[in-house]
């Protein structure tokens, strides 16, 4: 085995999917990427990290609610590009030409381009870290769309696709929950 700087470790286990979050200030809707997210409970209870350097952290720390919508490795080049530009001057939805939906439960809109939406309220924000713990409230598929494939941020400027799925529901069984 080679050494790896410390410095890069983290990209050896970042790659949760990458998801665009939806938030309200009130007046208007905004969009960011977000790459580092984490399933705490099967409840369901999410975290993401972000904090003020994002444009739309203020509306999330202010509104406590938000949607995680899920891209799909079509849309990569939509995600990047909007997690490289600020809402404070850019309308996302227009510039990406992407359709707001409105949800169920929240006010921030769902994205109609997305293959899963899930509608959140932040119930924790855990200052030290710029962790902020979701619960979702309502979840949507798009079961129609024919891309599926999930898109996993290394942290350097690259990408990872979903590929083959594997079962293993059979022997997992005793540990999946009910339902699922």
């Amino acid at each position: 085995m080679r050494k790896l700087k410390l410095s890069k470790a983290f990209t050896l286990m970042e790659s949760g999917p990458v998801v665009l979050v939806t938030t309200h200030d009130g007046q208007k809707d905004n969009i960011m990427t977000v790459s580092w997210t984490m399933v705490l409970d099967f409840t369901p209870v999410f975290a993401i990290t972000t904090g003020e350097w994002n444009h739309s952290f203020v509306a999330l720390r202010k509104n406590k609610e938000c949607v995680i919508a899920i891209p799909t490795v079509d849309m990569l080049d939509t995600a990047v590009g909007i997690g490289t530009c600020s809402g404070t001057d850019t309308d996302k939805f227009a510039k990406f030409k992407l359709t707001p939906v409105q949800g169920k439960v929240v006010r921030p809109p769902l994205i109609k381009e997305c293959f899963a939406n899930i509608e959140c309220k932040v119930i924790d924000i855990i200052k030290k870290h710029n962790i902020v713990v979701l619960e979702g409230v309502a979840a949507y598929i798009d079961s129609a769309r024919k891309e599926k494939r999930a898109v996993h941020a290394v942290g350097d400027g690259t990408f990872i696709v979903d590929g083959h799925k594997i079962d293993r529901r059979k022997m997992m069984s005793s540990k999946i929950p009910f339902g699922v």
